[in-house]
């Protein structure tokens, strides 16, 4: 693997400019035009903010919020922070006036970047309302983004002073005297020589209040360089920037295709059809995300919009709707390309485990994978005793390495929770190790039923469902029964509304490949799944799909039938 000679974002641009100054970065999107941005007017940009920066008083070890769409702005914000030796928090644009007012108290931000306009939202009206119990308040940066709509820096002032980033003009803005609420992790006290934190992201919050995990500059370019390694990211390369850089999944693909010397191209909303022609004119190389994002590519390609994808090298496929075998498998045979499962978090870095193209597709294609690095140490380990476990145990997956949290922003508590007596993260996720020496994904240690005594992984009910013909999206939850065991419930969505399905043939699909102990006790079809949109994509709400099996409870649904079947 070889590291930047300079160590952190700023010296990773710095080289990038060195190496070939005109070669394309990244690529904004804007009223269907594409605007390409050269290395070298990334660094001016780059260079400009900082100054701007500097200018209010932004000091070493502060916060910076990129309240931002996926523009080259966001990239410009990390990499300028790197340089005056701030951190930002990426918030998604998304977030609702309590989610922003949550990342207000705890990383107290001295500066927040919010676009002029996008899309119709009101995000100067959220952080507005997110701001009022805040204190001090941040100074604003007003973001035109490509589109550059005239704005007054005064109609966003919050009390600390407004600016147009990129103007030059900072007058009357002073960054407030925030200190740091870093709270440092066991791995961050072994780094503590290593520099000052470059990033946070928002945890999913799936247990509680959203933690916001802060790593250090130098271990973001370090990672970045070995995800770009595993991807066989090359110059020329483009990479598909969809998911959201303010969080884990769409940072980390950002990151690793520049340090590999690839453009990434920016889209701020995600529409499947211009994807896909982009995807073809733009000769797109790189493609991560969850099954939902391809799986709208999948089906917007197969409805017949029927691009040329030979440009397609590379995918990595978080698994949520239980669709990644087929969209790997359109993949290979549309464009010849590889398809690899993910592990990531924002604990250790998004693309933390991946698979390599020597292994079997019937395992490549599932999560996991093995360590991008050799410097990151993986366990699995009883979740009781934190006893190493052996092969094809399953267990608790730890880590230890440059790529684990080194703080967390205003929550001293969690940087003490999640970590083991002898200094490995707790990730909360139960997998099992391979004698090959990779990792196997099984699920979120909170979502694993035991049926009849059996650890039993949801998804792998999910997947046999979603091989069914009819069937379109499968998820199964755990509720407990009329004889107090947990019982298998699972919620299909048909292909279309006139699809040959029910429950008994389900079940009997499901028994005809799987212990009679895992076939679902019911079987309900649903018009569609109640979703969640996050920070690195779209998830299925499983505790709303508990709430409908118990309330169902003995009887099987069919909203087609429009009473219970």
């Amino acid at each position: 693997m070889t590291i930047t000679t300079r160590p952190t974002l700023a010296g990773m641009l710095a080289d990038l400019v060195q190496k070939s100054p005109d070669s394309p970065v990244a690529m904004d999107v804007a009223d269907g035009e594409v605007i390409t941005l050269t290395r070298s007017e990334l660094a001016r940009r780059v260079e400009q903010l900082r100054e701007e920066l500097s200018d209010i008083g932004v000091r070493r070890g502060q916060c910076l919020a990129a309240y931002l769409p996926n523009w080259s702005d966001a990239l410009v914000w990390q990499f300028a922070a790197s340089a005056v030796g701030a951190h930002v928090i990426g918030v998604n644009t998304r977030y609702n006036v309590g989610e922003v007012a949550h990342i207000l108290n705890s990383a107290r931000p001295v500066v927040v970047a919010v676009p002029a306009q996008f899309h119709g939202l009101d995000i100067f009206g959220t952080l507005r309302d997110a701001s009022s119990a805040a204190d001090p308040v941040p100074a604003i940066a007003v973001v035109p983004g490509p589109l550059s709509p005239t704005a007054t820096p005064s109609d966003f002032d919050l009390g600390a002073g407004a600016w147009i980033a990129g103007s030059g003009d900072t007058t009357g803005v002073h960054a407030p005297a925030t200190p740091s609420t870093a709270a440092w992790t066991p791995a961050g006290e072994r780094a503590a020589d290593t520099g000052e934190l470059g990033v946070a992201f928002t945890t999913s919050g799936s247990t509680g209040t959203p933690k916001l995990a802060a790593h250090r500059d130098c271990a973001v370019v370090r990672h970045a360089h070995a995800d770009s390694v595993i991807m066989d990211v090359r110059e020329g390369d483009v990479v598909l920037g969809v998911l959201p850089v303010s969080g884990v999944f769409g940072f980390s693909t950002a990151m690793a295709g520049l340090a590999g010397g690839a453009a990434i191209l920016m889209e701020p909303v995600f529409d499947a059809v211009a994807a896909l022609d982009r995807v073809e004119s733009l000769r797109v190389t790189h493609i991560v995300g969850g099954d939902d994002l391809f799986g709208r590519l999948y089906d917007t390609w197969h409805d017949g919009r029927r691009t040329d994808l030979s440009s397609l090298r590379w995918l990595g496929i978080a698994d949520f709707l239980g669709r990644s075998h087929d969209i790997a498998r359109w993949a290979r045979d549309e464009a010849g390309a590889e398809t690899t499962g993910v592990f990531g978090s924002s604990e250790v870095f998004a693309l933390a485990l991946l698979w390599s193209s020597d292994d079997p597709e019937s395992l490549r294609w599932n999560g996991g994978g093995r360590p991008v690095e050799d410097a990151i140490e993986v366990r699995v380990v009883d979740p009781f005793d934190d006893r190493i476990l052996g092969a094809d145990e399953e267990g608790e997956l730890q880590f230890r390495g440059p790529n684990v949290v080194d703080a967390y922003l205003g929550n001293p508590e969690a940087a003490t929770r999640a970590f083991t007596t002898d200094g490995w993260f707790r990730s909360g996720d139960l997998a099992r190790t391979l004698g090959t020496g990779g990792f196997r994904y099984v699920c979120r240690m909170g979502d694993v039923l035991r049926l009849r005594g059996f650890l039993v992984d949801p998804a792998e009910i999910e997947h046999r469902l979603a091989e069914h013909e009819n069937v379109q999206t499968a998820k199964v939850v755990g509720v407990t029964g009329s004889g107090g065991y947990t019982e298998a419930v699972s919620f299909v969505v048909p292909v279309d509304p006139d699809a040959d399905l029910d429950a008994a043939s389900l079940k009997a699909w499901c028994r005809d490949r799987l212990a009679a102990f895992k076939v679902p006790a019911a079987v309900h079809v649903i018009e569609e799944m109640p979703t969640t949109v996050g920070g690195n994509g779209t998830k299925i709400r499983a505790v709303e799909l508990r709430d409908w099996a118990q309330r169902w409870s003995g009887q099987e649904v069919d909203y087609r039938k429009g009473t219970p079947a």
